[in-house]
């Protein structure tokens, strides 16, 4: 499993990135998490705001910060 964090890196994007790493704890599955900073790159998902959580190649959410069990709920469907 792929897991992006869509963001500038502000600190709304650290708190997605810190909920995501939670959730996958608690979940017991492994993802490789990583942090697409880059405005082209970011603009490639059509994403307008972010943070954006994006789970192999789908944006599950944009423009807020997630709970976790939500993010728990977004990862569990991709499994």
């Amino acid at each position: 499993m792929i897991i992006k964090i869509l963001g500038t890196g502000c600190s709304k994007c650290q708190a997605l990135e810190r909920e995501t790493i939670n959730a996958l704890a608690e979940l017991n599955v492994a993802a490789d998490v990583q942090k697409v900073t880059k405005m082209n790159e970011i603009m490639e998902y059509d994403v307008m705001m972010t943070p954006a959580l994006v789970i192999n190649d789908k944006v599950k959410s944009a423009g807020k910060v997630l709970k976790l069990d939500e993010i728990k709920e977004f990862i569990k469907q991709e499994l």
